[in-house]
């Protein structure tokens, strides 16, 4: 059998996702629709290497091109992307994929080539792991699922329903406004800027309104203190953003969202929720998902210096000195400050 390996721009192609969906490990960031929203957000170039036996896909690894004057030339697989696993009906070696990839990075003159694919069992030493992940079962159904959450988890859940605090799907631009409002606070809360509205709008465009994403709220006495966005694709969900006010914490209003998801998501028969990547030092956030019973992997982000294909250090720029600035800001100049740096930090 030949054996061909392709690169091709998901954006061109109007059977990608039906392709895409015959890999069982295939989610939302591996679609046509991801690629739509970070190419036209930031002008990224896709990459999408695809190997071939006898013109059947076996292989699948989505990548772009990041071009910027301040980090370089690099493949991303994939940019502003919680984890992008290679997919694979196993006739394929990982170190053949790599090895594929590294040559056609050096003859893009990539810097480098960054892979955000790797999960396995949490060991032992968990410092070890610069992310952790979260994945929950969904089909015990919605009575076994709350039994097996954690005690406290529970209770701010039902602490959240008694002070009167209700969920709605809003998924329409007057919900992604009220997301968007919250979620420039909460980005000044973490020192971090937001992402510049045209991604959000993207987002909204190419897959919330199609109807592979939710964008809930949690309301109390006629204001919005809470909202997340969910996608999903091939039958599993994932938690890609949440935002909320902090000065509501007391409501538990998060946990009631998350609950909400999780029913919803139970009852249209999805198999999973994923609870996206999470950096292991951030403690709240941890506890938070851990509280759910989900299944916890480490996630290994890899960079390859090119054209060599050496391993090189990876380190997140999500923390430093910068957060400390930033969480001072206005938040005029924050939201100016994400309009010109994120197409350069992908």
């Amino acid at each position: 059998m030949s054996l061909v390996v392709k690169y091709v721009d998901p954006t061109l192609d109007a059977q990608w996702d039906q392709t895409v969906a015959s890999f069982p490990d295939a989610n939302i960031f591996h679609t046509s629709s991801w690629a739509r929203t970070l190419k036209v957000s930031y002008r990224y170039q896709p990459f999408y290497a695809v190997w071939e036996k006898d013109g059947r896909p076996v292989c699948m690894v989505p990548l772009m091109e990041i071009n910027s004057m301040i980090t370089g030339k690099r493949g991303v697989s994939l940019p502003f992307t919680d984890w992008c696993p290679i997919v694979t009906d196993g006739s394929l070696a990982r170190g053949e994929v790599i090895q594929d990839l590294v040559v056609k990075g050096s003859s893009r003159k990539w810097k480098t080539l960054e892979l955000r694919e790797s999960e396995g069992p949490v060991a032992d030493d968990q410092g070890t792991s610069a992310y952790l992940v979260h994945e929950l079962d969904l089909s015990p159904g919605e009575e076994d699922l709350f039994r097996q959450f954690r005690d406290s988890t529970r209770r701010n859940i039902r602490k959240a329903a008694k002070l009167g605090v209700t969920i709605v799907e809003d998924n329409s631009l007057s919900g992604l406004k009220e997301f968007c409002r919250l979620n420039v606070i909460t980005r000044r809360d973490h020192g971090l800027p937001p992402q510049p509205p045209v991604f959000f709008e993207n987002l909204y465009r190419n897959i919330i309104d199609p109807g592979s994403g939710k964008i809930l709220l949690a309301r109390y006495e006629e204001r919005t203190v809470a909202a997340s966005i969910y996608l999903s694709f091939n039958g599993r969900a994932l938690y890609k953003y949440g935002a909320s006010d902090r000065s509501q914490q007391h409501l538990r209003a998060n946990n009631l969202l998350m609950w909400e998801a999780i029913k919803r998501y139970s009852e249209a028969g999805a198999s999973s929720l994923h609870f996206g990547k999470t950096d292991s030092n951030q403690s709240g956030l941890l506890q938070f998902k851990r509280g759910w019973g989900a299944e916890e992997r480490e996630l290994q982000y890899q960079k390859f210096k090119l054209p060599e294909g050496d391993l090189a250090p990876f380190s997140s720029l999500t923390f430093g000195v910068h957060n400390r600035i930033f969480s001072r800001m206005p938040l005029t100049a924050l939201e100016m400050i994400g309009r010109l740096l994120y197409r350069h930090m992908g």
